[in-house]
């Protein structure tokens, strides 16, 4: 299925606050990520997530740029690169590449949350996510709802609805086949939902903000001294290597997560 072009796209995102991209990760990429993630979560047992934060229910993994360069070429994809400039103009960076799997069986929903509990403010949009379907997100796996529109209203769930746990009457269901991207203004209220099935959900998000806001995950500290040396001009870009702005708003930043204590 082809890609929706970028007008299409943008009209999308400005309307509903993401778009989908069934086709996105081609059938041999899929696999080496979907290879390289379980092995991981093999790897790293209950550490797993462990650089960020846990959650109930569901498998983590945090700082996937330091662990492997098919992780890296996810966060560099020009195309990808080029939906999340839709949202967030073009001085925009890494702030995250985590990997979420729902667990099977895991009856928790997330509650509905901005990521970072970001707020637009003068300049515009400053956070936008992709999420990454390494699994097919059927409605009975734990797929993402989201609230269209909701990244529009400067408000967060919490201050809003009496328990963002509950279904919004707005809310709908991104559902679609393993390989598929979505793009998300992440203003937008969303959430993951339960995993009613016998099998895991899993997939990666790579989460950017605008250039003067701090990351989720502070690359430079998390990046070990061979990975660093080892990075490419664009790449060392996006990650705000060699960015002082970056050292000065994310070091000392406390908020780091939508919901997630």
């Amino acid at each position: 299925m082809p890609l929706p072009d970028l007008q299409q796209a943008k009209r999308e995102l400005d309307e509903r606050g993401f778009v989908v991209l069934p086709g996105f990760i081609d059938p041999t990429w899929l696999n080496d990520l979907q290879r390289a993630t379980e092995s991981l979560f093999d790897l790293e047992g209950a550490e797993a997530g462990s650089e960020f934060k846990t959650e109930t229910g569901s498998r983590r993994l945090a700082n996937l740029v330091n662990k492997g360069e098919v992780f890296q070429r996810v966060v560099a994809e020009p195309r990808l690169l080029s939906f999340i400039e839709l949202v967030l103009g073009d001085e925009f960076k890494l702030s995250s590449l985590n990997a979420r799997s729902a667990n099977p069986h895991n009856k928790v929903s997330q509650p509905l949350h901005a990521d970072m509990g970001a707020i637009a403010d003068e300049q515009g949009y400053w956070v936008c996510n992709s999420v990454w379907m390494l699994d097919d997100f059927t409605e009975e796996n734990g797929p993402i709802r989201v609230v269209p529109g909701s990244h529009r209203w400067k408000q967060l769930p919490q201050d809003a609805m009496e328990a963002p746990t509950d279904s919004h009457p707005d809310e709908e269901i991104i559902t679609g086949p393993a390989g598929t991207v979505v793009i998300m203004n992440a203003h937008a209220w969303h959430g993951g939902t339960a995993n009613r099935t016998d099998f895991p959900r899993t997939a990666l998000h790579a989460f950017y903000a605008r250039r003067d806001k701090p990351q989720q995950q502070y690359q430079r500290e998390l990046l070990s001294e061979s990975v660093q040396a080892s990075l490419n001009a664009d790449l060392r870009k996006i990650l705000a290597l060699d960015d002082r702005l970056n050292d000065e708003v994310t070091k000392n930043c406390q908020q780091r997560s939508g919901f997630l204590t």
